[in-house]
């Protein structure tokens, strides 16, 4: 107990030093804690949201878990084998972890042919065939159309039944009408009779399973009834028994994602048992699937991202460390002298580190999940939006990584105690009266290291990147190393630290320039900086890191959300592009399907004598999509995929692509400097002459074609038409020029295998000329939207006007969806919240360590009062030696961070699919990033430098004197 209060005392005494060590703490678990609690919000989130998704496109409840089971006619147990699962699944439902909102229950009977019993009532020659079937509960939720509800128990012999509407019609009767149910395994006659007509009493009624059409062939009676007279009394053979689960999908959660599946399994191993034929619904799994893969992304992604913020927290909570350390070097020192072991001061430090410690580990989870709350509502890098919270949970895996955090945390702030119990009071004195030459990192170029290491990952990455777009594969198909995420933060330290080793002499050479005009001031100034280099390397890689990490993290930011951006507006082409139906005189697809198969029972000679009849189709009014509210432009473009080049004697299939130049270059949209000249250029280019094309590169290369050559191309029942080669291009609005996984052919021959890579062709031309001169197909409608324009309001005007929209393309929402991609939000708010944590602990480390140093130096400060110097000149010292050394640091953290983003930032394309990455990757650096990058930096110094003059106002001369006597 002595110990213990001793240590706190101790800890007392350094209050701000401990105080700034809890901070660093608190911060490295919060950071941590993120990782698994956000990636669960985010994927709760996406979860949710998704089953909704399917909810909309399916028409289907995401929480459905619909079983069947056919029974074999000859099987005496079915009475039993039923019953058991009846108490299983009632049993089991309540193993899914989430709320059960429905439970039903059906039997049916296998079908049977009917005979009327009154034939004078309904056509006695009609054939009619329908089952026997009950619904457990079913009378709460109908509502009668015509008739009354059936008696529970036979009346006269005759089960009473309800039937849906169109079971009239298919069955050719009337209510009340009596039929008599006949086989020959039948001991007896059945007789069933419908007195009532039922439909839904609410269509979202979670209840129903099937739509009421489904029931057009069934006899609905009362559920007890059938179960007593035809489960357990087997009047007629029962073929099918269903069991419906409505599980309320909203209060899913990813805790209880593995809770449904285990629950899934179970039921399965459980019917496979018991039945040798049964089905399963549950359209939840697929979804539910996907994320596991989606999870294991998302925290390497969170993990890789965090990277440089792990390593700023670990230096600065080493740099605290270390300043404790040395404050406390002679203690150590003493206390080896005096007999103490290595083991006991090793402890005490251990003690102080727990209780530190144990502090952060409670509080950094839920400090944790505040950040976590921001990062959910951060758009790009340093913006944020309103949107809807996430659902943070700290939950157990948050309070398991915040461990780890601590753990490491502590063996990091112990290294320098190891390092000072190395050294004796004799050694101790000896190095106070020394100055040290070089940093470690500088005597065992651990700078070089790390830059060497970074540029070997960077090569790595590049030849990656090769093999993807030369093989057509997907960043699937290779292992995305997790240090390639790594790499930058070396980068951004090694070059620090290299820049550091040069710096010392180019202040020398500055000093020496102007040796002869400096005043006293910056005289002292320069001096004190050149004797203390080693001192002031500390904060100077804290201010590099810090500068060089938020302009990575910016530009990261910044490009990743442009280059998505770009690659929507590409796909797509324009703001808008659709398909209108075109009138035409094509037979419907049945009357197609029909026609082609009696073409295939004809003879070979008959099917070739005659060519295939041609489509004619009716160009609808193009001039109202040029006049629609919202739209700025709109074009006319004809994509043929499927058209034909005729290359000898062989044709090959290619793009061809119509357009109206004018038009096209107003409303497509391209990226600026993706073609080798201006994208009108080529327009105006191929205005001049009708027969003028363009021709992407890979055509050009393949066919060895160039301007002038003449090219004859056509398609499929069309006779071809000449045109003239008049540019090559690279990239041209939704063309993808990168190679598929279908387009790579591996051929094996005796001389070993060769892989030849299918690019895509496309060939740009005159829509006019095209028209004439091929054939009047449909084309496409581009639109270009004015700023802020609805997309809604110009869909409603395009169906106004009587236009049929058969394929739609929203670059505008598309651009909403891939926002809340999770990984665009990891992305963003990660960068965002690594950026802020950052500047928080450089600030608390620079003024930290500046207050330090400045009560270290008291007595100089009172030696130049004394001396005559005045309190602003003093301040003005302090400022000069801020400029050297913070100041300096900050353009070089800028230097590094320009640079380390033009190497690094394209490293973030192995997150997408280089494949379908069309435009390229392009790095992105935005003028508001750096300002609020400056902007916050000057503050931090501002009020640094405020706060050391107001400690120097401090300072008493006598003080100082008194101090030095001491």
């Amino acid at each position: 107990m002595a110990l213990f209060i001793m240590i706190l005392r101790k800890m007392i005494n350094n209050k701000w030093l401990e105080l700034s060590l809890l901070f660093g703490l608190v911060l490295s678990v919060a950071l941590a804690s993120t990782m698994p609690i956000y990636t669960n919000a985010i994927l709760q989130r996406l979860l949710i949201k998704e089953l909704q998704q399917l909810q909309t496109t399916s028409s289907q409840y995401p929480g459905i878990y619909w079983l069947s089971a056919t029974m074999a006619p000859e099987d005496q147990k079915k009475n039993e084998k039923i019953s058991e699962t009846d108490v299983f699944l009632n049993k089991a439902s309540k193993n899914f972890g989430i709320p059960v909102q429905q439970l039903v229950r059906e039997r049916s009977t296998q079908r049977y042919g009917l005979t009327p019993a009154e034939p004078d009532k309904v056509d006695i020659n009609r054939q009619r065939s329908a089952d026997l079937s009950a619904i457990d509960g079913m009378e709460e939720h109908i509502r009668l159309l015509d008739g009354r509800l059936p008696e529970k128990e036979p009346v006269n012999g005759v089960y009473e039944a309800l039937v849906v509407k169109e079971a009239l019609t298919e069955l050719g009767m009337v209510i009340n009408t009596v039929f008599t149910i006949q086989d020959e395994k039948l001991k007896q006659p059945v007789y069933i009779k419908p007195v009532g007509v039922f439909d839904r009493k609410d269509y979202e009624d979670l209840f129903w399973y099937n739509i009421s059409s489904s029931y057009k062939n069934s006899f609905l009676i009362d559920f007890n009834l059938f179960e007593k007279e035809f489960t357990a009394g087997s009047k007629l053979n029962l073929q099918s028994s269903y069991w419906y689960l409505a599980l309320d999908y909203s209060k899913m959660s990813l805790a209880s994602t593995n809770t449904f599946i285990d629950a899934h399994r179970t039921i399965t191993t459980y019917m496979d048992q018991r039945y040798e034929t049964h089905n399963m619904n549950a359209p939840a799994l697929q979804t539910l699937a996907a994320y596991y893969v989606k999870e294991t992304n998302l925290r390497l992604m969170l993990w890789s991202l965090n990277v440089p913020v792990m390593l700023m927290l670990a230096f600065y909570l080493y740099m605290v460390a270390n300043l404790i350390t040395d404050r406390q070097k002679t203690e150590i020192a003493v206390l080896r002298s005096r007999g103490a072991s290595r083991l006991q001061i090793i402890l005490s430090y251990v003690v102080e580190g727990l209780v530190l410690g144990t502090i952060a580990f409670m509080i950094g989870p839920y400090f944790g999940a505040l950040l976590t709350k921001l990062l959910g509502a951060s758009s790009g890098f340093l913006e944020f939006v309103q949107r809807a919270k996430l659902e943070v949970e700290v939950n157990q895996d948050a309070f398991l990584y915040g461990l780890i955090a601590v753990v490491s945390s502590l063996v990091m702030t112990l290294s320098p105690v190891f390092l000072a119990m190395r050294v004796t009071i004799v050694g101790q004195k000896q190095q106070s009266a020394r100055q040290e030459k070089r940093s470690f990192w500088h005597t065992y170029f651990i700078d070089v290291v790390l830059i060497g290491v970074a540029l070997y990952g960077l090569n790595n990455y590049k030849t990656r990147i090769k093999e993807l777009l030369s093989l057509g594969l997907k960043s699937g198909d290779l292992k995305v190393d997790p240090l390639l995420f790594l790499i930058p933060a070396l980068f951004i330290l090694g070059m620090g630290l290299l820049i550091l080793r040069i710096y010392p002499w180019c202040m020398r050479l500055v000093f020496q320039v102007g040796r002869r005009w400096w005043p006293p001031s910056l005289y002292s100034t320069f001096i004190q900086v050149s004797r203390s280099t080693i001192q002031y390397q500390f904060i100077m890689v804290f201010l590099i890191i810090t500068i060089a990490t938020g302009l990575f993290s910016a530009s990261a930011t910044r490009t990743i959300n442009k280059n998505t951006e770009d690659k929507i507006l590409y796909s797509a082409g324009a703001d808008i592009t659709m398909q209108i139906r075109w009138e035409n005189d094509a037979p419907p697809a049945i009357l197609t399907g029909l026609s082609e198969e009696s073409e295939e029972e004809e003879s070979d000679s008959e099917a070739g004598s005659e060519a295939p009849v041609k489509t004619q189709y009716t160009e609808p009014s193009f001039l109202p999509f040029t006049q629609l509210n919202g739209v700025e432009h709109a074009a006319k473009v004809f994509n043929k995929k499927d058209a034909t080049y005729l290359h000898g004697k062989t044709t090959e299939k290619i793009q061809l692509m119509g357009i109206e130049s004018k038009q096209f270059g107003e409303t497509a949209w391209l990226r600026d400097r993706l073609l080798e000249h201006h994208f009108n250029d080529y327009l105006n280019l191929i205005a001049r002459n009708p027969s003028a094309v363009l021709i992407s590169k890979s055509m050009a290369e393949e066919y060895s074609l160039k301007a002038g050559d003449t090219l004859t191309l056509g398609w499929d029942g069309v006779e071809g038409a000449q045109f003239t080669v008049y540019g090559v291009i690279d990239y041209w609005p939704s063309w993808n020029p990168n190679p598929g996984v279908n387009d790579t052919l591996t051929t094996t021959t005796k001389t070993g295998t060769t892989t030849k890579v299918n690019k895509p062709k496309l060939v740009i031309g005159q829509l006019p000329y095209i028209q004439n001169n091929l054939a009047l197909e449909p084309y496409e409608v581009w639109l270009k939207l004015k700023p802020g324009a609805s997309s809604q309001t110009v869909y409603q005007a395009i169906v106004d006007h009587g236009y049929e929209i058969e394929s739609l393309s929203d670059a505008n929402q598309e651009q909403i969806k891939s926002i809340k991609d999770p990984f665009q939000m990891a992305i963003n708010g990660v960068m965002t919240l690594g950026f802020l944590i950052s500047i928080f602990i450089c600030f608390f480390g620079f003024l930290l360590y500046w207050v330090l140093s400045l009560f270290a130096r008291t007595l100089q400060f009172g030696i130049l009062r004394a001396m005559g110097i005045s309190l602003y000149q003093l301040i003005g010292m302090l400022a000069g030696e801020q400029i050297l050394v913070s100041g300096a640091a900050i353009i070089i953290g800028i230097l590094t961070g320009n640079v380390a983003s033009h190497l690094f930032v394209p490293l973030f394309e192995l997150s997408f699919d280089p494949k379908t990455q069309v435009p390229p990757f392009e790095v992105t650096f935005d003028s508001r990033d750096q300002v609020r990058l400056y902007w916050i930096v000057t503050v931090m110094i501002s009020i640094g430098l405020s706060v050391l003059g107001y400690f120097v106002s401090r300072i008493r001369i006598h003080q100082a004197v008194k101090l030095g006597e001491d």
